[in-house]
């Protein structure tokens, strides 16, 4: 399948101010696949290592700090030579050896024609530490579930092709506004996964995306213990377990007290910086005051935390796939919709989205875009009646803002109506 993160590793490659690159992301999204696809299609060849599989590469680059001596010793490892800009060096699970992170700074200063890239499983966690990686020698990018429009490239091509076409001025037929809307049902259920879309390909049964959600949701969990020392092990159970509850609340405000009677904020906020920076969820502040630049207004004590994949959520939720497919109503239903919104638009802005509330009213997200910032309200159906939106078009005059929902593309004075589906078009639409 496509990955359009190829792209921003085509630019990286040819970028004058090329550094090592980490590869960021959670487990199982894909990063070995995606560094050795990048290998295997843009170099004249990659040499591939993996410091989880062999012990002796440690002692290497434990005895060796000169950059050109390192590549002298990894070409001969590989068995083959390493040319300068053709060869992409891949090291995986880099955060078994911190010799080999710290290496880094020894490519970047004396050896800047090679082109190296790394990734390990829970890297984020140990990067978010105090020089813990060379600063400033490094590139730095992240790698998602696949969105929406990945999945519709690998599951169906057809429909793709269409979606490519879709710009403000497109009269999205009937027919294909029911296609799509199906496709994007299917997202909820499959999610982003790498796995359990190959799986959704190859076999087309639900039941095997029920069985691999399952294996992912116990595998993170398992890690909790297998590869973290310093917070316990049960509180980030705790946290991870309870993104379901505090989603289904009304008001989706992160409470401590949900997780635990009595609970207070140092009971559990190492637990959730850890999972945040693992990437497992995504964490939202809640915003002051509408107000550009939108970073400096966080609310720091206010947040909501998000899974970082829908499909997972939906399973964590216990949300039977009929529910979905038969649009029944259900009171989680918002929540899932607030979910999948975000990991869309995630990273499709500079600053991530923030939430605000003001009088009775919430505003789902506000997003910056350049300097003007964007109210965003998240609808699940074609039901779209809310005050929250119009206090705050009429108290805060914004230039534009985005309601998304099941409704078809919609431009008015000071609104932008936008499919689910669409989602990932967004700016594009703006």
């Amino acid at each position: 399948m496509d990955r359009f993160i190829l792209n921003k590793l085509i630019e990286w490659k040819s970028s004058l101010n090329r550094k090592p690159l980490i590869l960021q992301g959670a487990r199982q999204v894909g990063k070995t696949w995606i560094m050795k696809e990048f290998g295997k299609k843009y170099f004249d060849n990659y040499v591939y290592f993996n410091f989880d599989e062999n012990n002796d590469l440690k002692d290497l680059f434990k005895m060796n700090k000169s950059a050109s001596r390192l590549i002298e010793r990894l070409s001969l490892t590989a068995e083959e030579k390493i040319y300068p800009g053709k060869t992409l060096i891949i090291f995986d699970e880099i955060q078994e050896c911190f010799d080999a992170l710290n290496s880094l700074k020894y490519f970047n200063e004396n050896a800047k024609d090679y082109c190296i890239i790394c990734a390990g499983s829970l890297l984020g966690t140990l990067l978010a530490g105090p020089k813990s990686y060379p600063v400033g020698q490094v590139n730095k990018m992240y790698i998602y579930p696949l969105n929406f429009e990945e999945f519709l490239n690998a599951t169906d091509n057809n429909l793709y092709m269409y979606y490519k076409t879709i710009n403000k001025e497109t009269n999205i037929e009937a027919i294909f506004h029911l296609k799509l809307k199906e496709a994007y049902q299917n997202y909820l259920i499959i999610g982003g996964m790498p796995e359990c879309v190959n799986s959704w390909i190859k076999y087309n049964d639900p039941s095997k995306i029920f069985q691999i959600q399952d294996e992912l949701i116990t595998l993170y969990e398992n890690d909790f213990t297998k590869h973290n020392s310093k917070i316990n092990s049960s509180k980030l159970l705790m946290v991870f377990r309870n993104i379901v509850p505090q989603l289904a609340k009304e008001n989706k405000k992160y409470i401590y007290g949900k997780v635990k009677e009595g609970a207070r904020a140092r009971d559990f906020e190492e637990a959730i910086e850890w999972l945040v920076s693992a990437g497992l969820i995504n964490r939202v502040y809640q915003s002051s005051v509408p107000r550009y630049p939108l970073k400096g207004y966080d609310e720091l004590n206010a947040f909501k935390l998000y899974l970082f994949d829908t499909g997972l959520l939906k399973h964590m939720a216990g949300i039977n796939n009929d529910s979905i497919v038969l649009e029944k109503d259900f009171q989680f239903k918002g929540a899932l919709t607030e979910n999948y919104i975000l990991s869309q638009i995630k990273s499709m802005f500079d600053i991530e989205p923030r939430y605000y509330t003001f009088d009775r009213y919430e505003i789902d997200f506000l997003v910056q875009n350049k300097d003007e910032i964007i109210p965003i309200e998240v609808k699940s159906n074609v039901s779209v009646n809310s005050t929250s939106l119009k206090k705050y078009i009429e108290k805060y005059q914004p230039i534009k803002s985005i309601r998304y929902s099941m409704l078809n593309y919609k431009e008015e004075e000071k609104l932008i109506n936008i499919p689910l589906y669409l989602a990932t078009k967004t700016k594009e639409l703006l």
